[in-house]
């Protein structure tokens, strides 16, 4: 295979724009002498949740943590369910089984990718507690049909942002809508650092406490640990890494969805699924991620041309060898397991050149022909 040059995600790319600034604000942490929760994370904290529009941003070591915080802030122990989805990053899943309960999963919509509210009432029983809707490749999930399922059946909401910083539903950001909320800033993320890391949002003052106790050893104050906690911190640098990089996330966003644009008016007409805007919402093309039933095709046509690409996700999450057979909803995720053998996605990030979408899509049409 050619060797790649038009790489799927190229977070160094985005480390390059920005240098200046993120070496500066590297150096002024170091030069600072407090490295573990000092005012590099309490500064991107109050930026983040002024930015999405909350009261409270918990730093946390990374997206995983984020969701067992947040499901151990809420109470949730033993024979308790959260629905989800298995069309997501293995992530999803893992994160509340780490937090000691039980996923249940539901059907995806084609359209938006994301859950189909229409399939969660019959997963409900006595032990549902929460629904965790993921905000898929950038698009918000149909909050306001999920929130009407929570409020009628008493259930918490908890937002799987990690692939949806900025992404809107009207005017109203992805992570305001439920209970509390879960970002990553893993990398290639829209906000990505340079390393591991990740946020809970909310409004609730309780809830944040609680989550800041969980996140270091359960400490209400040093070295007293009235809950079992974890050791999950924010590291000061990425902190500061991502506090740069906020103040550029709306002209970046911007750009993928030119990029999106762009994608969608050249590969538009051919047998090529494309990403669907749903009226009312805002994608952040995190993922540009198309369908064809000769993936695997295209992907090493292209990868025979220097372009990469990936697949997100090979397999869903009840397809996994880990969980296959143990999650209540996999016997019936028809959607789902209809889109996972069609889905590639192509490369996608700020500083993806319009000639080099051109040159994706002059590809692709090559090989349809």
């Amino acid at each position: 295979m050619q060797q790649i040059t038009i790489p799927v995600a190229n977070p160094k790319a985005q480390y390059l724009s920005y240098k200046k600034e993120i070496d500066q604000a590297i150096q002024a942490v170091l030069d600072g002498g407090r490295y573990i929760l000092g005012s590099a994370v309490r500064d991107f904290e109050a930026a983040f949740a002024d930015y999405i529009g909350v009261d409270h941003c918990v730093g946390v070591n990374n997206g995983t943590d984020a969701i067992t915080l947040a499901v151990k802030a809420l109470g949730l122990k033993d024979a308790d369910e959260v629905i989800t989805v298995s069309h997501s990053a293995v992530a999803t899943v893992a994160a509340v089984e780490l937090a000691g309960v039980k996923a249940v999963v539901a059907d995806i919509d084609p359209k938006t990718r994301c859950i189909d509210p229409t399939r969660i009432p019959q997963l409900i029983t006595e032990n549902t507690k929460a629904i965790m809707p993921v905000h898929l490749y950038g698009q918000p999930a149909p909050m306001d049909e999920i929130l009407a399922i929570a409020k009628a059946h008493n259930l918490f909401v908890i937002e799987d942002c990690a692939q949806a910083h900025g992404a809107k539903i009207g005017n109203q950001k992805a992570g305001t809508f439920g209970d509390i909320a879960c970002f990553s800033f893993y990398p290639t993320k829209n906000l990505g650092a340079i390393g591991d890391g990740g946020a809970i949002l909310t409004n609730s003052n309780e809830l944040a406490d609680r989550v800041r106790w969980l996140r270091e050893y359960g400490w209400k104050q040093h070295y007293i640990s009235d809950l079992a906690g974890m050791n999950t911190r924010l590291d000061e640098l990425q902190a500061a890494i991502l506090k740069v990089k906020l103040a550029h996330l709306d002209q970046d966003n911007q750009s993928r969805r030119d990029l999106a644009n762009r994608y969608i008016s050249k590969l538009s007409g051919s047998s090529i699924g494309l990403p669907v805007m749903i009226e009312g919402t805002t994608h952040m093309m995190h993922l540009f991620v198309i369908e064809h039933p000769l993936r695997d095709a295209l992907k090493e046509t292209l990868g025979q041309t220097g372009i990469g690409t990936a697949i997100h996700y090979p397999m869903a999450i009840h397809q996994q060898p880990a969980y296959l057979g143990k999650l209540r909803g996999c016997e019936s995720l028809p959607e789902t397991e209809k889109l996972i053998p069609r889905i590639l996605t192509l490369p996608m990030y700020p500083e993806l050149g319009e000639d080099q979408v051109d040159f994706v899509c002059d590809k692709i049409i090559n090989w349809l022909e």
